[in-house]
């Protein structure tokens, strides 16, 4: 039987209305942007972020504002990173892995100190212009499962007569024989800060700050299922799905913190970053193909909108740190990021240990647990009040991270280097009808390099 090429383009805005994922898909943008990573100065990734009660770091500033009070000198700083992630399938059978590689400008910052030399009262007011990538988007998973829940039975029973939605002639559903899922992601959050912190009596600092957040995320991803079933010819039916999302936005927000030093030894540290207020640009496309008897494609042309009502995690978090005589100093920290948006929020524990065992040398080590975003999964489900092709769901389960760093701090200078290992638990779903996740684990091998040059006060 001849194999020939219809295109329907009524038929491809069909499938996208059908595949019009509104509700569900708009909480997995939420999700995606709302993650972060524990990345910024060498010495905050040595201790894992667990910071915000010890600040003194213009990344440990950006989590928590009066962090910026114990400045005593003037900085410049940057910070160069370079990642290599390695994305393993566990699903059915190990197919090897997947590498990718990046290096970024994760942190850049300017201190401005501006001392009163006293005791009692304000003894400093800082200020701080600084840059922080937040998360960065870069990551190819080409994964493969066996017998499983179809795209294409989805497609033949979702109007309750077979082969309806791309004109298919099915016979029956049919049966997932194999299956394969590629997805590429790029892009970044950013956020630009202005801060300002004082120092009173050296025992309370106060901090504010203004965030502006920006970002940017693109992903292509194609899924591939092949039948039991045969056509007349003997080929076996096929389907193909391959959409693309680009998402693009600016929000802003702000951030206020507290650290108090209640006796000589210990700090209590607390911060609060408000919900941001923002828009986004989302645009999609995506097209499906299927054998049959005939080769049936369906297409859409790209669609574009925009939301106003997107916003960034209320982000709260707490600790504690405790100096450990003249030798260095230990702390604890819980992080709390709650997303408005979807009601549901991520937990962080983190610790940090810094040591140091000569004048101007240091050594931090630090772990860190975040748990999963929500509760359990949600899978994406048919919506068509919105036309969105992008019809797979990941959710990360959980983030662990491990470091450590060794930095040297002159009378001008600052020189840090840090390691950090990062692996992380993924569900990935290619639709809705699945019954059973791809399950990722991703692997990411961290060098964090720190350079700074600084005014000691006299």
């Amino acid at each position: 039987m001849k194999v020939q090429r219809i295109h329907i383009s009524i038929v491809g805005l069909i499938f996208l209305s059908v595949f019009g994922l509104s509700s569900s898909l708009f909480a997995q943008d939420y999700q995606r942007l709302s993650e972060r990573t524990i990345a910024g100065t060498a010495r905050y990734v040595g201790m894992c972020g667990a910071m915000t009660a010890i600040g003194g770091d213009p990344t440990a500033a950006n989590d928590n504002p009066a962090g910026l009070g114990l400045y005593r000198r003037s900085e410049v700083m940057f910070t160069i990173d370079e990642a290599t992630d390695y994305t393993i399938h566990s699903l059915h059978a190990p197919y090897g892995s997947e590498r990718t590689w990046r290096v970024t400008l994760p942190q850049a910052s300017w201190v401005i100190s501006i001392d009163n030399y006293k005791d009692q009262g304000v003894a400093y007011n800082n200020l701080m212009l600084s840059y922080r990538r937040l998360n960065t988007f870069n990551r190819y998973i080409r994964t493969f499962g066996a017998d499983g829940e179809s795209l294409g039975a989805l497609l033949a029973e979702t109007e309750g007569t077979p082969g309806s939605i791309l004109g298919i002639n099915y016979p029956i559903a049919p049966h997932n024989r194999s299956n394969y899922l590629t997805l590429e992601e790029t892009g970044y959050v950013g956020e630009y800060s202005l801060d300002w912190a004082m120092n009173i009596s050296h025992r309370l600092y106060l901090g504010l700050g203004l965030r502006l957040q920006s970002f940017s995320f693109g992903s292509l991803g194609t899924y591939y299922e092949q039948y039991y079933q045969t056509n007349a010819d003997g080929i076996p039916y096929d389907i193909e799905d391959s959409s693309s999302l680009i998402m693009s936005g600016t929000t802003c927000s702000m951030a206020f913190g507290i650290i108090y030093r209640p006796v000589q030894w210990a700090r209590i540290g607390f911060s609060l970053h408000t919900p941001s207020i923002g828009s986004t640009h989302t645009g999609t496309y995506g097209s499906t193909s299927a054998m049959t008897d005939s080769l049936r494609y369906s297409y859409a042309e790209g669609l574009v909108f925009s939301s106003k009502d997107f916003h960034m995690p209320l982000h709260i978090s707490t600790g504690v740190a405790f100096q450990l005589k003249n030798i260095g100093m230990l702390s604890f920290q819980y992080d709390y990021l709650h997303q408005k948006h979807e009601k549901y929020g991520l937990h962080s524990l983190r610790a940090g240990l810094e040591v140091i065992p000569v004048g101007g040398m240091y050594i931090n080590a630090g772990y860190a647990y975040e748990s999963t975003f929500k509760k359990q999964d949600r899978i994406v489900g048919i919506d068509p009040t919105l036309d969105r092709c992008d019809t797979y769901f990941q959710h990360t389960q959980s983030s662990q991270y491990a470091s450590i760093a060794l930095g040297y701090r002159g009378y001008y200078c600052i020189a840090q280097l840090a390691y950090q290992y990062r692996w992380q638990k993924i569900n990935l779903y290619a639709h809705e009808n699945v019954s059973e996740p791809y399950r990722i684990n991703t692997d990411t091998h961290r060098v964090v390099l720190t350079l700074s040059w600084h005014r000691e006060n006299p």
